[in-house]
């Protein structure tokens, strides 16, 4: 009965947020409608519980309890704070693009940088012109996710990133999310689009500036990746140490195209990255990878999908955790071979590195397998550093702390080399060490 009580008590304080919110979100033509619409699907559920099984792990119900009212719009302090963190997470050669609290930020963004075959929009501007009426379905809800509906009815800005055909974006762009207050609730949601044979790397990074603690960030991407087109998204989430992020992929591939994916957590309180990859041209090729770095009492949840559509696709995914003190790192990977798809060459490991007693990792690899004639296996495992192999470098003249430190970077590198620009593998290599730094 009190649990009853306390559901009821939530739906009403979140119908009260999104009542509060509906006069700042953008949105012009039928884009109010059809955000009413998302909410509603949201309520059907509410936050995500342990009895809906893709969020058996991260009850978000039970974990954060409610959704935060909606941050303000930044202010000049604010965005003076959020220009010394971009500055600091900025990757080498990347064309920045900030939201600052859900709303873009172009005075801190290099739009200068990107060539004329690239076209950036916010995802305000384009709601709120009446003239692209018919991209109201911008923030259509195109999954019954709880937490993308939620986004759909809620985003406030993102942005709107068309690559025309044939075109190669020489420059990384990178999406910098930055929070600068208290105790709220930020939604974006973007939009990407390749056209036919275009190249594009998307780099995403999450991060606090000074000050900001006990936020709520619910980001989601939307990729369409056309024949012959390549694109690497890079995400790496370095929240505050009490932040919540709840980030979401939804990407459609078509035909003799390449998807590289790759997501770090290494900070915040509660975080989960989950990723809708459909595969729906014959001879594309998906590589998704991933590593959790986590301490204290960080939850950090991995969910990924991949749905092959069509015959000949090969996808590998491969995922790493380090869990050290009370953390808990959570892998769910399902591939999903249709009764057309045959010829598929799918695999999926995930492995977990537990440094201490109280770390946890949970791993469910899933294969659901609807064709004959494909090439399909799944692995997970978990376990400690291996006592031999750091007796074995320490007889060598390395203390015990280096030589752990030189075991687990070996470990993380089983995913991160998988990156294939020397450039972004650089980037995430150092987030990854400065992890590991902060550690010893």
């Amino acid at each position: 009965m009190k649990q009853v009580l306390a559901k009821a008590d939530a739906e009403r304080a979140m119908g009260n947020v999104f009542a509060a919110a509906r006069g700042r979100l953008p949105g012009a033509g039928p884009v109010p409608q059809i955000r009413a619409r998302a909410f509603e699907l949201y309520e059907r559920t509410g936050l995500p519980h342990r009895r809906m099984e893709d969020w058996k792990y991260t009850d978000l119900r039970a974990l954060i309890g409610e959704v935060l009212p909606l941050a303000p719009r930044p202010d000049a302090e604010a965005l003076a704070r959020a220009k010394v963190s971009a500055k600091q997470v900025a990757a080498d050669q990347a064309v920045k693009l900030v939201l600052v609290d859900g709303i873009f930020a172009p005075e801190l963004s290099d739009f200068g940088r990107l060539q004329n075959e690239v076209v950036v929009r916010s995802l305000r501007e384009v709601l709120e012109n009446s003239a692209t009426a018919a991209m109201a379905g911008l923030v259509l809800s195109t999954t019954s996710d709880p937490a993308i509906s939620l986004n759909a009815a809620m985003a406030t800005d993102g942005l709107v990133i068309t690559v025309a055909d044939g075109n190669a974006v020489k420059r990384p762009i990178q999406i910098i999310h930055v929070a600068t207050g208290l105790s709220a609730s930020t939604f974006t949601r973007s939009y990407l689009q390749l056209g036919k044979g275009a190249h594009a790397a998307i780099i995403e990074s999450f991060v606090p500036a000074e000050g900001a603690s006990g936020y709520q960030a619910n980001d989601a991407i939307i990729a369409l990746v056309g024949d012959e087109a390549s694109l690497s998204h890079i995400r790496v989430a370095a929240d505050a140490s009490d932040a919540v992020n709840i980030s979401s992929a939804i990407i459609a591939v078509g035909a003799k195209a390449k998807l590289d994916l790759f997501s770090m957590t290494c900070s915040g309180s509660i975080s989960r990255y989950q990723g809708f990859i459909t595969l729906g041209g014959e001879g594309t090729k998906l590589s998704a990878n991933g590593v959790n770095l986590i301490r204290n009492k960080l939850h950090a949840d991995t969910t990924i999908v991949v749905d092959h559509a069509v015959p000949h696709c090969t996808s590998r995914e491969k995922f790493r955790a380090v869990v050290d003190d009370c953390g808990r790192s959570v892998f769910q990977g399902r591939i999903v071979v249709r009764p057309a798809a045959r010829k598929t060459d799918a695999t999926l490991t995930t492995r977990a590195l537990l440094l201490s007693d109280q770390a946890e990792a949970d791993n469910k690899p899933e294969l659901e397998i609807l064709a004959d004639d494909v090439t399909c296996g799944h692995g997970a495992t978990s376990g400690a550093l291996d006592d031999t192999l750091v007796f074995y470098l320490r007889a060598r003249g390395l203390p015990e702390k280096d030589a752990q430190m030189l075991l687990i970077k070996a470990f993380l590198g089983e995913s991160i080399e998988e990156i294939t620009s020397e450039n972004l593998r650089d980037f995430v290599a150092a987030q990854a060490e400065h992890w590991l730094q902060a550690g010893r």
